[in-house]
């Protein structure tokens, strides 16, 4: 099974488009994912431009905050540790780790105990904390742009992308977000690579096998050995 961790497999762009799905999946289901295309606007492809309720944060909002702590994260030149502790209060603001995790492990998800329920959340967001921190590291070079926010198939989302600062526009990377607005306001419930690769089917199959196999507690050790491993980088 490749991991995100494999350096050598299509250079930095496909090592970090690798790692930018890995944030919130434990297996590298994305392997032989066609080189990223630059992204085309809302109106040439027939969107519709989104508007945010009037009063509320933006839909952009968390992920530009997430951005930027990445960026700062990179460029920081701390240890990982440090680095972490830089991106942590970003992602708790960014995802709605309940509703992705709902929609990853299924049915059985509701039956969990409070106290179940709280540990996985925990481990999933020590995991996607960890990953981030490991994936952005002092000499990454990311480029992180946010463009427009879109209403598709009655999902809002916000297209951005990711590339490197030593390549070309056209080489970056379209990450795009689906966005819900809750009590606490915008927050990530998927992620499309290339702008249809939804990370939560990729990830629901892996999540099912463990959580099948070994319940909410095996899932949650999963997480958080996966997360120790790359906070060993």
């Amino acid at each position: 099974m490749a991991s995100c961790m494999d350096r050598n497999i299509g250079g930095k762009n496909m090592h970090m488009k690798r790692c930018l799905m890995f944030s919130i999946s434990m297996m590298a289901l994305l392997a032989g994912v066609p080189a990223a295309i630059a992204p085309i606007s809302a109106h040439a492809a027939g969107r519709t431009p989104a508007a945010a309720p009037a009063g509320a944060a933006t839909p952009q909002a968390p992920i530009s905050g997430l951005y930027k702590a990445l960026e700062q994260s990179e460029q920081s030149g701390a240890g990982i540790g440090k680095r972490s502790a830089m991106i942590a209060p970003l992602v708790d603001q960014a995802f709605d780790m309940d509703a992705i995790l709902k929609r990853s492990v299924g049915l059985h998800y509701d039956q969990l105990s409070a106290d179940e329920r709280s540990a996985l959340i925990n481990a999933f967001k020590r995991f996607t904390v960890a990953r981030y921190a490991s994936t952005f590291k002092p000499g990454t070079n990311a480029v992180f742009t946010v463009s427009q926010t879109t209403e598709e198939d009655g999902r809002t989302i916000v297209h951005t992308t990711i590339g490197n600062r030593n390549d070309s526009a056209e080489s970056a990377t379209p990450i795009d977000y689906v966005m819900v607005k809750g009590p606490n306001g915008w927050r990530i419930v998927d992620i499309l690579l290339d702008g249809h690769i939804s990370q939560v089917a990729a990830q629901r199959s892996d999540f099912k096998t463990i959580f099948s196999q070994s319940g909410a507690n095996g899932l949650a050790r999963t997480l958080t050995k996966k997360a120790d491993d790359f906070l060993q980088d």
